[in-house]
């Protein structure tokens, strides 16, 4: 049995909002009920978690400009996810809520606060992704001339998590007392500061909150350079994976084990989810069909000027893409982004063209083509000779998407006992590490 996540790759922002199955998307986006929907229908279906992106910039390395970013509303327009976090548990009972924080965009003591009183709010069902941000643009945004380069970034956020894991600490287990009588509500013998002195960042404590459900939130990672690796393997309870088959996932997989050892922990207890798009239809041949219109749509320019964005977005702001020749070779430059997606972006491209990479593959995970139950299948089969944890899903985010995936492939991967048909525990970190 394995787990199952839904990646919201815009976070809570611009979904498909132009197109078939684009539905209100262009002015609802900014409400709560299509995340809702999405969650309810979630739940229903038994996926363990909803993880939720963030980033805080409007995006102008491609081209010098703002242009193509608001023209096709890429990355931006977004609100910030953690006022979403709530009404979505409201909503629901068990399913977990993971949101995106930055390591330079919250100060160490606000984020171990706010995930506290989520914590409270949500019963025990809220997660936190730690990311270290991508560009220029995000570091300008708070207070930085430029971005960290990638390793000093880790060892910024390596201090960062280590703050916000001593603050969930500052309150011994029994330290609140209740007492009306006395009275006393805590014992203050039992709450401690934390006084950390690093090279990047600074903190007293103690929190100025109590414990909540979970008492330590679940920690998600999403970066799988070496210090990403590093940073999960110390710190986090679930992490994002790419790779593209089996193989790449045992590999990884090996890995990180390694390093849980490494850092005096199990390796049952970081659940690797991996990436994975479902291209689902009532026919193989329908399915296949569709699959087909998608790869055969990457060479439209409209999606080829979108390719070439991300490439210089994901370059963390360096590698102006609208510079170069789309029949010339391709820029090597990997940039000071999102460095394990460039190498592999970039891999095997220098006897390619510009346009080749940017009509090519997109290397988000692993893509299933089929019905329902061939998915299904198809699944089973590599997690049974990966051995993995769980897929994090990433299909389009419409509605017609959720229900595809709710209410067409989960059934099936529940009828062959390969996902959950309920949750035994009432916090999301006792349901992730379950089995």
């Amino acid at each position: 049995m394995f787990r199952l996540g839904w990646f919201l790759g815009n976070g809570f922002g611009m979904q498909p909002w132009y197109g078939n199955w684009a539905g209100r998307s262009m002015t609802d986006w900014t409400q709560p009920g299509l995340y809702v929907d999405l969650t309810t229908s979630l739940e229903r279906a038994g996926f363990d978690l909803l993880f939720i992106e963030d980033t805080s910039m409007i995006e102008d390395t491609y081209g010098g400009s703002m242009e193509t970013t608001l023209k096709y509303g890429m990355m931006a327009p977004k609100n910030d996810p953690i006022p979403l976090v709530p009404l979505l548990t409201a909503a629901s009972e068990h399913i977990g809520v993971v949101a995106t924080m930055s390591t330079i965009q919250y100060p160490p003591f606000l984020a171990a606060r706010s995930m506290v009183t989520l914590d409270h709010l949500t019963r025990g069902r809220v997660g936190m992704n730690v990311v270290t941000s991508v560009t220029h643009r995000v570091a300008q945004n708070f207070g930085y001339d430029k971005h960290f380069e990638h390793s000093e970034r880790y060892a910024m956020a390596e201090e960062w998590m280590d703050i916000v894991s001593q603050l969930w600490e500052s309150w011994e287990p029994d330290a609140l007392v209740h007492d009306q009588l006395e009275p006393r509500y805590a014992d203050h013998t039992k709450v401690k500061t934390i006084d950390f002195e690093g090279k990047y960042l600074s903190c007293r404590g103690p929190l100025n909150t109590i414990p909540g459900p979970q008492r330590r939130p679940v920690v998600a990672q999403a970066g799988n350079s070496v210090p990403g690796r590093e940073l999960a393997a110390r710190h986090a309870d679930t992490m994002l994976a790419l790779a593209k088959s089996p193989e790449e996932m045992k590999a990884l997989r090996k890995d990180m084990d390694e390093r849980l050892i490494k850092h005096g922990r199990k390796p049952g207890d970081l659940k690797i989810l991996f990436m994975a798009i479902p291209y689902l239809a009532d026919t193989e041949s329908e399915a296949q069909a569709r699959f087909d219109r998608y790869d055969a749509a990457k060479k439209d320019q409209e999606n080829v000027e979108k390719r070439l964005w991300q490439l210089s977005y994901v370059s963390g702001g360096v590698v102006d893409y609208a510079k170069y020749d789309l029949d010339g070779p391709v820029p090597q430059e990997l940039g000071n982004g999102e460095t394990t997606t460039a190498k592999s972006w970039l891999a095997d491209s220098a006897n390619i063209t510009l346009r080749d990479l940017a009509e090519g593959p997109t290397n988000y995970g692993m893509e299933f083509v089929g019905t329902s139950d061939s998915i299904a299948s198809q699944m089973g089969d590599v997690m049974e000779e990966a051995g993995g944890d769980g897929f994090l899903l990433y299909p389009e985010m419409t509605r017609r998407s959720i229900i595809e995936v709710c209410d067409g492939l989960a059934p099936e991967l529940r009828r062959r006992g390969l996902i959950r048909d309920g949750y035994a525990h009432k916090t999301f970190r006792e349901n992730l590490l379950d089995f």
